[in-house]
């Protein structure tokens, strides 16, 4: 078993990427078919935030341990070069497809279609980066997910606690802006 530090935030990223790729599948099905689904894209989309930011922030928290030259996290090595270069592709993506989906809503077309196209392009890309990073890690992450379960590493609580709390202000957030006044959401008169 490697660094307990160390095990405890891969089972973290693992956990919260598991119960990502189940809200990543709905999202990707609710935005395929935009016009009929778009409501339910957005819940989702908004119920995504949290958990995504936690997900950022345990994959952040060791890179920068590893690239800072922490031991532990030097000894349990770094992931695959192939996964190294496109992490920072999923992260930028990550952003691009947050922001605009988070601008659409907010503000509509107030500040001009270009949003829509961008939100569209960079969501087909994302979705395909992140098609390469799941397969490459679904695995390991489902394994990571479940083996607090088993053997009760030390912060399992904390860990699950964190997801499930992320899960509830996604929650709390995506219910708080269905009211906002959109241009996405059909209207009584079924316009």
């Amino acid at each position: 078993m490697r660094d307990p530090g160390v095990e405890a935030d891969a089972r973290l990223t693992g956990y919260v990427g598991a119960i990502l790729v189940l809200l990543l599948a709905g999202e990707f099905v609710t935005g395929l078919r935009s016009k009929q689904l778009l409501p339910a894209h957005a819940v989702i989309g908004f119920l995504l935030i949290p958990p995504v930011l936690l997900k950022l922030a345990s994959v952040g928290y060791r890179f920068a341990r590893y690239y800072t030259g922490e031991p532990r996290y030097r000894a349990a090595g770094p992931p695959r070069l192939a996964m190294r270069l496109l992490g920072p592709v999923v992260v930028l993506l990550t952003v691009i497809v947050f922001a605009t989906g988070i601008e659409l809503w907010l503000f509509g077309y107030r500040f001009g279609f270009f949003w829509v196209p961008l939100h569209h392009a960079s969501a087909y890309l994302w979705f395909l980066a992140m098609a390469i990073h799941v397969g490459n890690y679904l695995v390991r992450s489902t394994e990571l997910a479940t083996a607090d379960w088993r053997d009760h590493l030390r912060g399992a609580f904390t860990r699950r606690s964190l997801v499930v709390s992320s899960l509830i202000l996604g929650a709390v957030l995506a219910i708080a802006m269905l009211p906002f006044p959109t241009p996405f959401l059909p209207t009584a008169g079924g316009g």
